[in-house]
């Protein structure tokens, strides 16, 4: 029996939930549109038409592979972050909603200090923090910084993907050893680093611990190693007045916050997710 792209959706949608994919709605419309090789708008606008066998039995591969535990976004290498397209592959993390606390967080830290802003996005990952804060501040430079080659390549292409060549720059070096001084200094700096505990690894959802990297997830013994190397390398680049923001774990809050007020930052906050948990901490040079 024929079916339309709705019957599709309706289909992965509710195998989805089933399985307890919470976003099983967004997922199923990325699934189905990448299937019929459509732009989620245009899928939107052809529920109603007729697909074929073809791209029915792509759909349910897809359906499986995502069951199995791939992530959705690779499957379909892309996902979105603060109204922005991003490409991602298994090298980078896959962008969290809660992340967008970090992007608003640091745009309430820079008013009054926007124009010319340098920003420095370190751990960068798929570069989805520093995209964001470049497309939301038109005259602010922004360099993306991550240790994995892999990585990097990934920033580029979201660079180019959101139009943005222009303003960001790529660099490949390591966030736990101090950093070169011809970076130069900045206005902002923000991270998103690796705060999983190592030995809590292991208990991480099947769709984490087995597809994404690693690297990007262990924060060493307890989870703190990044922010510790961070604030003791990287502070002399953070201009007087400036802000460092980096996001935690639900539990690294005041322990980040306590290493900030040793660093010598002041004015120092936690600000919460929409999940009311402590997300983001800031401090002052």
């Amino acid at each position: 029996m024929a079916k339309t792209y709705n019957d599709l959706y309706l289909h992965v949608r509710r195998s989805l939930r089933d399985a307890g994919v919470e976003a099983h709605a967004l997922e199923a419309r990325l699934l189905v549109a990448y299937a019929a090789e459509k732009r989620m708008e245009t899928l939107l606008c052809e529920l109603r038409l007729y697909t074929t066998d073809e791209i029915a039995e792509r759909v349910e591969e897809l359906l499986n592979r995502r069951l199995a535990g791939e992530p959705a976004a690779y499957i379909t290498k892309s996902w979105e972050f603060f109204g922005l397209p991003f490409y991602v592959n298994p090298s980078v993390l896959i962008p969290r909603m809660d992340t967008e606390l970090l992007v608003q967080t640091a745009l309430e830290c820079l008013q009054g200090r926007e124009t010319g802003a340098r920003i420095l996005d370190l751990c960068a990952g798929s570069g989805c923090v520093g995209c964001a804060l470049a497309h939301s501040l038109p005259s602010a430079n922004v360099v993306l910084a991550d240790i994995s080659k892999e990585a990097l390549i990934v920033c580029q292409k979201n660079i180019e993907l959101n139009h943005l060549e222009n303003r960001i720059s790529c660099l490949e070096t390591d966030a736990l050893q101090p950093p070169s001084v011809q970076l130069g200094s900045f206005d902002l700096i923000v991270s998103n680093p690796p705060y999983i505990a190592t030995e809590e690894l292991r208990e991480l959802d099947v769709s984490v611990r087995d597809y994404e990297p690693h690297l990007a997830l262990d924060g060493g013994e307890d989870g703190l190693r990044f922010y510790r190397a961070i604030l003791s390398n990287w502070l002399p680049l953070l201009r007087n007045g400036g802000h460092i923001l980096f996001e935690v774990g639900e539990t690294q809050a005041e322990d980040v916050r306590r290493l900030m007020l040793l660093a010598g930052l002041h004015g120092t906050a936690c600000f919460r997710d929409t999940g009311d948990i402590d997300r983001v901490v800031a401090g002052k040079r």
